[in-house]
């Protein structure tokens, strides 16, 4: 009868481990591959850190301009709404402080719409 409860407390703590990690999104790490574009780690590192150059760049150019008008003002406001996970990793990092599992998945699960609203500003710039 103990071996029964034992195999039954580590199974059900198993199930709720699989399921906490798929509602945190985590699954789609666990076949090795990261992102929306089914990456390897070293291929979703060196992606994000030139999303984030990017990203960085277009904040940069932004701060010079004076008279920006309504659309570009828009897609900077979403384009720092859409890589806030990704500032707040590089801030985190930077300041050697702990990252959360749950601030990895926000940037894993925002990285390309990070990269799209980047793209978005950058088009915009052209006219500046």
């Amino acid at each position: 009868m103990i071996k029964k409860e034992s195999y039954f407390l580590s199974s059900t703590s198993l199930i709720i481990m699989v399921i906490a990690c798929l509602l945190s999104g985590c699954a789609t790490s666990l076949n090795g591959r990261y992102g929306e574009y089914g990456q390897t780690k070293a291929e979703f590192t060196q992606y994000v850190e030139t999303v984030f150059k990017m990203q960085n760049s277009m904040t940069s150019e932004m701060m010079a301009i004076t008279n920006a008008d309504e659309a570009l003002v828009q897609a900077d406001q979403k384009m720092q709404e859409t890589c806030a996970p990704l500032n707040e990793y590089a801030a985190r990092e930077e300041d050697k402080l702990n990252i959360a599992i749950s601030l990895l998945r926000r940037v894993e699960k925002s990285a390309v719409a990070c990269e799209k609203a980047a793209q978005k500003v950058q088009a915009l710039l052209t006219h500046y």
